[in-house]
């Protein structure tokens, strides 16, 4: 019985320690036990009803086999980290969090282009995989007027369909595609020698979806023979165990947290909570909508990027890089990488600790700007990206 007079079923929940607000969204539901995601062992789950996860957890016959789990709950968007036949094969349910980032990836492509100090208006972008992030990345070009083409096999009807090699001949490419290893349309290294060789001199780059979409030793030796594109990777091929080679040549280089945002975290904790609630048919009370604590917003101006590194506030992009930047600003990521790589600590610890400490970021709608010294174009964009402007 918890504190509004609803039984409640005793369950118990071993969870990713990294999974946020896991007392409040799971804690009236029985006990908790937090264990690192990443060396969760089937001796740890002997005693679980409930193993709830995020994607650095391999979930399969390995870890599940003899014990009592019998509900996966995924605070994440993708599926690729979990054994789905094999959990259905043994009644296991699960469930996982469509979506939950999807704003927040979009707020990372706008804010890794700011840093890169690229203008978006009057470039077209490609996009591969339409799914949550890439199709809510195909609105909000649209919204701002963007030229926009899209690969995705699965969504033959998307009005901006086209192939493969004419997506990846776009200004701006984003790779948001899910990591799918076999069956009618597989994504394993879909963009390998080949299709790097469509992508434009002077083009941008940005896989942030899954690391092994990309073929990373292909994308090593092309920037190590012809580096004319420029390139962002969040994702990468066998994290966290990523290639330091390969990190010291792209561009901007982050730890896999474009969706890391606090309102993100948020969201899917929530809808795994749901999701349990459905497919095992418990009564649960209804929760309040997450926030992510800050009741009021946080007002930026022009001028106040706080990396202290260039000054975007003029020229081409106007007050609008220099805005985005003070909300999030990857270059801080990037430079926190680059120091893990060099320290003596392994670089897999050091990804998987970038991750686990990573500081609360806040999406665009916690941030508001002064009108008055924003032209009307600014104003428009920035409302379209999320950002209010009084």
């Amino acid at each position: 019985m918890n504190n509004t007079g609803v039984e409640t079923p005793g369950l118990r929940i071993v969870a990713d320690e990294n999974i946020p607000a896991l007392e409040r969204f799971f804690g009236d539901l029985g006990t908790l036990r937090r264990c690192p995601g990443r060396t969760l062992s089937r001796e740890q789950l002997s005693e679980a009803d409930i193993l709830l996860v995020r994607s650095v957890t391999e979930v399969n016959q390995s870890l599940l086999q003899g014990t009592p789990v019998r509900f996966v709950g995924s605070c994440t968007i993708g599926t690729d980290h979990l054994d789905i036949p094999w959990l259905e094969r043994n009644g296991i349910h699960w469930s996982t969090a469509p979506g939950c980032n999807a704003n927040a990836v979009v707020e990372y492509v706008f804010c890794a282009l700011a840093a890169l100090e690229v203008d978006w208006r009057g470039r077209s972008f490609g996009i591969v995989g339409c799914g949550n992030v890439g199709g809510l990345l195909q609105k909000r070009l649209h919204a701002l007027g963007a030229s926009c083409v899209v690969y995705d096999p699965w969504l033959p009807d998307n009005p901006d369909s086209a192939p493969l090699a004419q997506v990846l001949g776009r200004d701006i490419v984003c790779l948001h595609a899910p990591l799918v290893k076999g069956g009618r349309y597989p994504s394993l290294h879909m963009v390998g020698p080949e299709q790097l060789s469509h992508i434009r001199d002077g083009a941008v780059l940005i896989s942030a979806g899954r690391g092994a979409v990309l073929d990373s030793r292909a994308l090593l030796q092309r920037l190590k023979r012809k580096p004319c594109f420029r390139t962002v990777l969040d994702v990468w091929e066998n994290e966290p165990e990523i290639d330091t080679e390969l990190l010291q040549r792209v561009d901007l280089a982050t730890p896999h947290i474009a969706g890391y945002s606090d309102d993100g975290k948020l969201a899917g904790t929530r809808q795994v909570r749901e999701g349990l609630s459905a497919v095992m048919d418990l009564a649960l009370p209804p929760m309040a909508p997450e926030t992510s604590g800050n009741s009021a917003t946080i007002r930026i101006v022009p001028g106040n990027a706080r990396s202290g590194e260039a000054d975007l506030g003029t020229g081409q992009g106007g007050a609008m890089p220099d805005l985005l930047l003070q909300m999030y600003d990857p270059r801080v990521d990037d430079r926190r990488l680059r120091e893990a790589a060099s320290d003596t600590e392994p670089m897999a610890q050091g990804f998987d600790r970038l991750r686990r400490e990573y500081p609360k970021r806040l999406e665009f709608c916690h941030y508001t700007a002064p009108a008055e010294v924003l032209n009307e174009e600014e104003l428009q964009q920035l409302a379209i990206l999320g950002l209010m402007c009084k």
